[in-house]
C-alpha cells in the first residue's frame, strides 16, 4: 500500500530534498542539486508562475513509512497547448513501476480535477532552461539545472503509457578538437578585413556588453522559432547576477567597426564546483565554494547563447569568431570540453548551427506527453 503525503511542514521540506540524495547516493554520476535552486521553484515569491498556476508537492510512503517517490504537479496558464495539459516534475522513484504507477496516476488525478486533458513531464514549473527532461542517453554528470536520472526510468514512463513529445538534444565538443578547415580559412579571410574585430567579455564593462548582447540577440533569433526579444535592463541584471562566474577568456564578441554583429556566450559549468556541496549553499558553503573555485581546476565549460546577425549570416563569420576564441581560451583556460544547453528536435534550423560548430549529440533528454483520452491521437511537438 503507498500514501500520498502533500508536502506542507518543514520535515516534509526536507524529506523532499533528501530523498533523491539517498535514492542516488551510489550512483558516481549524481550531482545533487543545490536546495536553494528547487526551493526557489516551490517559493510564491520568488516564481513567477505562482501568478497563473497553482503547484503542489508530494511525498509517497510505503507502509513502513519509508519514502519510495516524490513529485511535483502543476498547472499554469501561461502553457499552451492544443489541449489543456498540465506538467509534474521533480519525480523521483525507487526501481517499481507499480510505485511509478501510483504516482503517475496521483497526477492524472489531481489535473483532471483541474479540466486538464493531458500532462508533460518531467517538466518544470518555470522556464526550459532548468529541470526539464527525462535522460534517456548520455548518462554522465549533469550540468547546472539539467536534470539527472537512472536508466529505468524511460521503462517506468513509457510502461506506464508516455511517449515522447519531443527529444532535447545536448552536443559538445573537445577544445581540443581538430576544427573544421572551414573555420579557419574564415578566420583567415576576415582577420584581413580591418574593420572586422574580436574581444572577450570583460567583468568591467558588463554594461557596455549587455547592450551588445541585447542588439545581437534581438536582430538574430526575435524572429527566429520561439525566439523572444531581451531588455537590456533585463540582460544587464543577469550579466551582474552571473559577474561571480564570468571567465574573462570564453565569451566572445565580434564587431564591425565598433558595431556588434556576433557573439558566443560562455560560462563554467558550476557544477563542476557545487558537486563538493551536498546541495548545501549557506555561509560555510559559499565560502567553501570560493577556495573551490580557485584552487579546483574547472575542465568544462557551457554554450549559453550563439548569435549572428542577418546580413552577416552564412558569410563564414562564426568560424572566425569560434577559431579567435578557441585560440585564446586553449592558451588561457584549463577547459577541455564545451557543451551546448539542448536544443528541441523539433528546431532543426538550430540543430543545424550547432552541428555545423563540429559538435556531437553526447546526451539525450526526453520531455514525455500522456493523453488522459487513450483513444486520442498522439501528435509530437511541432516543427519549427
Amino acid at each position: 500500500m503507498i500514501i500520498a503525503e502533500e508536502v506542507q511542514n518543514e520535515s516534509q521540506k526536507k524529506e523532499f530534498l533528501e530523498f533523491p540524495a539517498r535514492l542516488y547516493q551510489h550512483d558516481k554520476n549524481y550531482i545533487r542539486p543545490r536546495n536553494i535552486d528547487i526551493e526557489d521553484v516551490f517559493n510564491p515569491e520568488k516564481n513567477k508562475f505562482f501568478k497563473n498556476g497553482e503547484c503542489v508537492q508530494f511525498l509517497f510512503k510505503n507502509k513502513q513509512n519509508e519514502t519510495v517517490g516524490k513529485v511535483a504537479v502543476f498547472v499554469n496558464e501561461t502553457y499552451e497547448q492544443k489541449q489543456p495539459t498540465g506538467g509534474f516534475g521533480f519525480f523521483d522513484c525507487i526501481n517499481d513501476q507499480e510505485t511509478a504507477n501510483f504516482i503517475f496516476d496521483h497526477c492524472k488525478n489531481w489535473l483532471q480535477q483541474r479540466g486538464m486533458e493531458a500532462m508533460d513531464g518531467p517538466i518544470n514549473f518555470g522556464e526550459r532552461d532548468k529541470f526539464w527532461g527525462l535522460v534517456i542517453e548520455g548518462f554522465v554528470e549533469p550540468l547546472y539545472g539539467m536534470n539527472y536520472n537512472f536508466p529505468y526510468y524511460k521503462d517506468l514512463f513509457e510502461n506506464y503509457g508516455f511517449k515522447i513529445y519531443f527529444e532535447q538534444l545536448c552536443f559538445s565538443r573537445s577544445i581540443f578538437a581538430e576544427v573544421s578547415r572551414v573555420f579557419t580559412v574564415m578566420h583567415t579571410k576576415h582577420s584581413k578585413n580591418p574593420e572586422i574585430s574580436a574581444r572577450p567579455m570583460t567583468k568591467d564593462k558588463l554594461g557596455k556588453f549587455a547592450k551588445d548582447f541585447t542588439e545581437i540577440y534581438n536582430r538574430a533569433w526575435a524572429a527566429h522559432g520561439e525566439g523572444k526579444c531581451m531588455e537590456e535592463s533585463k540582460v544587464l541584471k543577469m550579466f551582474k547576477t552571473m559577474k561571480p562566474i564570468i571567465n574573462e577568456h570564453i565569451s566572445w564578441f565580434v564587431y564591425e567597426n565598433e558595431k556588434p554583429i556576433a557573439m558566443w556566450m560562455n560560462l563554467p559549468d558550476t557544477n563542476q564546483w557545487f558537486k563538493y556541496l551536498n546541495g548545501k549553499f549557506g555561509l560555510w558553503e559559499k565560502i567553501k565554494f570560493l577556495w573551490i573555485k580557485k584552487f579546483k581546476k574547472n575542465e568544462k565549460m557551457v554554450g549559453l547563447v550563439f548569435g549572428v546577425v542577418p546580413e552577416w549570416q552564412r558569410k563564414g563569420l562564426e568560424g572566425y569568431m569560434i577559431w579567435e576564441g578557441t585560440q585564446h581560451l586553449r592558451k588561457h583556460t584549463d577547459f577541455k570540453v564545451t557543451e551546448m544547453q539542448w536544443i528541441g528536435d523539433f528546431n532543426p534550423k538550430m540543430i543545424k548551427i550547432a552541428e555545423n560548430l563540429d559538435t556531437t549529440v553526447t546526451r539525450k533528454l526526453a520531455t514525455y506527453r500522456y493523453l488522459f483520452d487513450q483513444n486520442k491521437e498522439f501528435e509530437r511537438h511541432p516543427m519549427l
